[in-house]
């Protein structure tokens, strides 16, 4: 994980305390006045900063109404400038003695921070600025705590996230890439509604952990005194309604993995899952590019973006390579026609780390691929022709049963989504259950767990399925060039502090 800043804590928490006595005393004085700050339940607004300044021709000398935080205070005997931040942005105000009367010296009172209501009149200062010449302000709510410039100015990204509230106000990029990450989920939305899919919902708490290999949280039904899992992955049940017919389904939500965490993974996450019938690998391949294109419009971005100072070109089609050739191509291992035992050999020489799992090609192939390959894919590409072992619920390939119709997408070095044609074969699958199983067994605490209700569902039928699961995160990151996945959500998993 990147280097983070750190702060003295008790000092910030200090300071914090001496400044919050001298509001609270300044609450205790308006109270005693009959003013409560707290009391109003409403504020009618004209307009937000931005409208004012994308209309400024139009607005000058007419009266308008704001409402924001005070960011900035800058007293100047009689007249003073201040700053507001709202929903959208800032604007400056002009506040005078002669407009305001006795609502002026309360105005000098007012704190960093207080949540104001302004009137007043739009123009533009002899320095250009666009500003609001006020006639009447109101104190909405009184900040009883100093914004971040006041100490240290909120940098510390532990602080960062554990009081994301306060970084939204110190920092509107933050909020940009809240607002961006917005703009991706409904761009995403749009396309699969416009191509048929159905949103549906699934169940969070299940009684089989399925769908992935990862191992779960665990937790306890009282009344039914029934260990139930968070969801790892919704897969079995989207699959399950397009054996009752709905045809095109997809979910968009969290996900849950009792796993390890840096900066490519939190334990809560979001994913999308569709599910599309009489449709292939290939097929998902095509309208992951035309969901990335949307998203890619919805923020505004061409086709080539920058992460982290790496240049990526978006052009589509995308590159499409097969696993083998992938390990060919960039770890220079070709296991065509190699004895397990020599090809366990070659892939060690090069620095690949086997366990007993790796007891077969397929894993050796796939450990390579993982340890070697995937932090090379830069540029967006396709892998295709996963080996079976690492892909129970993807169909075998019909010349070559040992790998299966699957691919996962990568993007500077990270996996991006995960698609098969779907095993729709429940003798296959109940097979694959079993070797699953055994793993788990054998201590595979991320071994999948049988689900004999989805093998019944099998049973009844399921067409020939395309499905593809998306990180939402890890796609946000990459459009808002954000180095850690706790950027890009808003109140990532954090250790309490003692």
């Amino acid at each position: 994980m990147a280097e983070e800043k750190t702060v003295n804590v008790e000092a910030v928490e200090e300071s914090e305390d001496e400044m919050r006595a001298v509001r609270v005393a300044k609450l205790d004085e308006l109270v005693a006045r009959g003013e409560n700050p707290y009391e109003e339940t409403r504020f009618i607004r004209s307009h937000f900063s931005t409208d004012i300044k994308s209309n400024v021709e139009s607005l000058s000398g007419k009266k308008v109404s704001i409402a924001g935080r005070l960011m900035s205070k800058r007293i100047m005997g009689k007249a003073s400038f201040a700053h507001v931040l709202d929903g959208e942005g800032q604007i400056q105000l002009y506040l005078k003695v002669d407009a305001l009367g006795d609502k002026y010296a309360d105005f000098k009172k007012y704190d960093i921070g207080d949540i104001v209501g302004v009137e007043g009149e739009v123009f533009v200062t002899h320095k250009g600025e666009v500003s609001v010449a006020v006639t009447n302000i109101k104190l909405l709510s009184k900040a009883l705590l100093p914004l971040p410039e006041k100490w240290h100015g909120l940098k510390d990204n532990d602080l960062r996230y554990r009081r994301r509230y306060v970084d939204l106000i110190a920092n509107p990029e933050v909020r940009d890439t809240f607002k961006k990450r917005a703009k991706i989920i409904s761009a995403i939305r749009n396309v699969l509604d416009g191509e048929g899919f159905i949103e549906v919902e699934t169940p969070i708490l299940n009684t089989i952990a399925g769908g992935a290999s990862a191992r779960p949280f665990v937790t306890h039904h009282n009344t039914l005194n029934l260990d139930m899992y968070m969801r790892i992955a919704p897969e079995l049940y989207l699959k399950r309604l397009v054996v009752g017919g709905m045809e095109k389904v997809y979910e968009l939500g969290r996900m849950f993995r009792n796993e390890g965490m840096d900066v490519k993974h939190n334990p809560e996450f979001t994913m999308m899952e569709l599910y599309s019938a009489y449709c292939d690998y290939n097929d998902m391949m095509d309208i992951t590019e035309r969901i990335y294109a949307a998203v890619l419009k919805a923020v505004d971005a061409g086709d080539k973006i920058v992460y982290q100072g790496t240049e990526i070109d978006m052009t589509f089609p995308w590159k499409r390579i097969t696993m083998k050739d992938a390990v060919k191509e960039y770890a220079g291992l070709d296991f065509d026609g190699m004895s397990l035992e020599k090809a366990k050999k070659a892939a060690k020489e090069k620095g690949v780390e086997l366990d007993d799992k790796a007891d077969c090609m397929g894993r050796v192939l796939y450990e390579t691929f993982d340890q070697l390959v995937e932090k090379q894919l830069i540029q967006p590409t396709f892998v295709t022709e996963y080996p079976i072992e690492v892909s129970p619920l993807a169909k075998r390939e019909k010349d070559n049963p040992d790998m299966t119709y699957r691919f996962e997408l990568f993007m500077n070095g990270m996996e991006m989504g995960n698609a098969y044609s779907e095993l729709n074969d429940p003798i296959d699958q109940k097979g694959r259950f079993g070797a699953q199983a055994q793993l788990k067994a054998k201590g595979d605490d991320e071994a999948q767990d049988a689900d004999d209700d989805f093998v019944t569902a099998l049973e009844y039928g399921l067409p020939p399925t395309g499905g593809l699961g998306l990180g939402i995160d890890r796609m946000v990151m990459l459009l808002t060039d954000s180095s850690s996945i706790r950027d890009v959500l808003l109140f990532p998993t954090m250790k309490p502090r003692k």
